[in-house]
């Protein structure tokens, strides 16, 4: 129930503050993209009507509102609530990847926030020094220890996910994200995907310029999902970087 795929306001341009590296991965044999997407064809119509008609006539304006007419002393600490609802699962989930000093700051987090910080609303381990890390999802976890993405979806009125994700559900297991009914759970979701949609709005002409939006994003998607997983990369391209740097260092004296 929690997890129910990304917002739709995340949907909408979704992870685009990295859009900056527009090259697409792809097959050097026959130029085709090497992402897993084999319901490309009807990703693409849900693409259309997810970003050309949802987007442009619901999600951003009702995003845009609710940021501009919220106090920001309210909006955030709304939003410090709903993190700090998130911080047990991913405490779970980093010890998985074995992320020990990680999930100590997010265990941290939780019970001085949720005690001194009137259950969240109040960032009290910020003010001493506690690093805020990325919450880390059950689909994170099981991608760092090899498992793939799956296939790519473009689900109508979601938005991007991969098959992956579905696992997510074991997330609200956990404490206070399994107290939350249905309802509570939709206005988790919705209020932290007009804040992220709403920051996206300067980034909107990156995908605007693109040739192919769709692919664009997609390639960004998996992208940022191999990157919360923290799924290194192959070796091959590991070593090309080393000898890359090497080469820097010893052609090019910049002091």
């Amino acid at each position: 129930m929690y997890k129910m795929g990304n917002a739709l306001a995340l949907s909408c341009l979704l992870l685009l503050g990295t859009a900056g590296c527009s090259s697409v991965p792809t097959d050097e044999a026959n130029g085709a993209s090497t992402a897993n997407d084999p319901f490309e064809g009807f990703n693409r119509v849900m693409w259309d009507f997810n970003f050309n008609y949802l987007d442009p006539y619901i999600v951003r304006p009702v995003s845009l509102g609710y940021v501009e007419y919220t106090p920001e002393p309210v909006r955030t600490g709304i939003a410090n609530f709903l993190s700090n609802l998130d911080e047990p699962a991913s405490v779970v989930n980093n010890l998985l990847m074995g992320n020990g000093t990680k999930a100590m700051d997010h265990f941290n987090r939780f019970w001085i926030n949720s005690s001194l910080g009137l259950l969240g609303f109040i960032d009290v381990a910020g003010y001493t020094g506690i690093t805020k890390q990325d919450n880390k999802s059950f689909g994170d976890a099981v991608g760092h220890w090899g498992v793939g993405n799956g296939p790519y979806l473009m689900i109508p009125a979601v938005g991007p996910y991969t098959v992956r994700e579905t696992t997510d559900f074991v997330d609200g297991l956990y404490v206070p994200l399994s107290l939350l009914n249905f309802w509570a759970g939709v206005g988790k979701w919705a209020l932290e995907g007009m804040e992220t949609r709403a920051s996206l709005e300067p980034q909107q002409a990156l995908i605007d310029d693109s040739p192919d939006p769709y692919i664009l994003t997609r390639e960004i998607y998996l992208q940022r999902q191999d990157f919360k997983a923290e799924v290194e990369a192959p070796e091959e391209n590991a070593e090309e970087e080393a000898l890359l740097d090497e080469y820097l260092e010893d052609d090019f004296d910049f002091e």
